[in-house]
């Protein structure tokens, strides 16, 4: 089970990772890369990666406090 929640906490460190780099400037990182369309204002994309990005945090967080509890 230890090897599986540490699997997980790779994935999800990563996606996290990931999710944060979108946040980056309109033309800085992968943010200005293109994902956030302009004629769409982007305000609504923003808001659903920063959704998502706060919901990865916390089960990185839940997560690493498992794991921490099971390595004592």
């Amino acid at each position: 089970m230890l090897q599986a929640f540490a699997v997980f906490h790779v994935l999800i460190s990563m996606a996290l990772v990931g999710l944060i780099l979108m946040h980056s400037g309109r033309d800085a990182g992968i943010g200005g890369m293109g994902f956030t369309p302009q004629s769409q204002g982007g305000t609504h994309i923003v808001e659903r990666n920063l959704t998502r990005t706060m919901l990865i945090a916390v089960i990185f967080a839940v997560d690493t406090v498992v794991l921490f509890r099971w390595l004592q």
